[in-house]
């Protein structure tokens, strides 16, 4: 939508709530949209397709930049996480991002910071079963960037299909006035799904993680020749999985995406989601049925 993209210019920086929401309000009390990209740095080619949506839902761009502690469990890679913020900075240059808001942590967690988010039906499931308070950590830093930016729309990669269904019902339960637009996974040539954490990969691991993608597309040829038992679907994907020394296993499942649970109605999109670990790496990704069902925008106000 934005007329007006200046790609290479320097992007305006700013480090505390007050600051970035002084920016928002002044940029749009012109009747302008803005276009939020929640990331936690370390930037990539999906964090750039995030950009280049976000270029077109709204008049201006504000990427977050921000390493949430509260969504990383007990011996998690919240100390080694890579941190690489003047390359993201160069990056959101180049894409045209009008505006970063790149925080301290006592900028967004005060030192006895005690409220959270919780939601009680689609985080029980796949990731939140995994890493318990996972879901609660995002949904609180989220909730507090819209406060902050007070965009217009929100951006997300459907890479974490669970996440972004939350902040979809987030917004929705919360009476929020943002859209919340997802977009599809970006993968390299062989399926793999770029993450920030695929840099942690050895080179023998980074041969063995295209397997997740081979065993989610077989998972989904099933579903799409009419096969409707979910173990033997489910066994499909697994087969191929197991065949891969070394790779650990978190859950390969089939999901109603409207509930993240067991499929009951055959007449609603599937999901396709796994998660697995290779040496100290994680990988998660997934494929919904049909293709595009999940893409695309839903109101926070009115989205069903």
């Amino acid at each position: 939508m934005s007329s007006n993209p200046q790609p290479g210019r320097r992007p305006l920086v700013y480090e505390t709530p007050l600051a970035i929401r002084a920016w928002s309000r002044a940029f749009r009390c012109g009747q302008k949209t803005l276009a939020l990209v929640p990331t936690m740095g370390a930037l990539h080619a999906g964090h750039r397709a995030l950009f280049q949506a976000a270029r077109q839902a709204a008049d201006a761009v504000v990427a977050s930049i921000f390493v949430n502690p509260s969504q990383f469990g007990p011996g998690e890679d919240l100390s080694s996480y890579p941190r690489t913020l003047d390359a993201d900075l160069a990056a959101c240059a180049e894409e045209g991002v009008d505006a970063v808001f790149a925080p301290t942590g006592l900028a967004v967690y005060a030192a006895d910071h005690s409220t959270w988010v919780c939601e009680d039906a689609l985080a029980s499931g796949l990731e939140g079963a995994i890493r318990p308070g996972h879901f609660q950590g995002v949904l609180t830093v989220v909730l507090k960037l819209f406060n902050t930016v007070e965009p217009d729309v929100a951006l997300f990669g459907q890479k974490d299909i669970q996440q972004a269904l939350l902040i979809r019902r987030m917004a929705r339960d919360l009476l929020l006035p943002v859209d919340i637009h997802v977009a599809p996974t970006v993968r390299e040539t062989d399926g793999l799904a770029l993450s920030s954490r695929n840099r942690y990969l050895s080179v023998e691991h980074r041969r063995q993680a295209p397997a997740l993608w081979k065993a989610l597309s077989a998972c989904r040829e099933l579903l799409e020749s009419g096969e409707r038992n979910m173990k033997r679907v489910e066994a499909a994907g697994m087969e191929i999985l197991d065949s891969v020394p070394g790779l650990k296993v978190d859950y390969l499942q089939v999901v109603d995406m409207e509930t993240l649970e067991e499929p009951r109605n055959m007449g609603r999109p599937l999901v396709v989601a796994g998660a697995v670990r290779l040496g100290t790496t994680r990988l998660i990704d997934n494929i919904v049925c049909p293709p595009g069902a999940l893409a695309g925008s839903s109101s926070g106000v009115n989205a069903s």
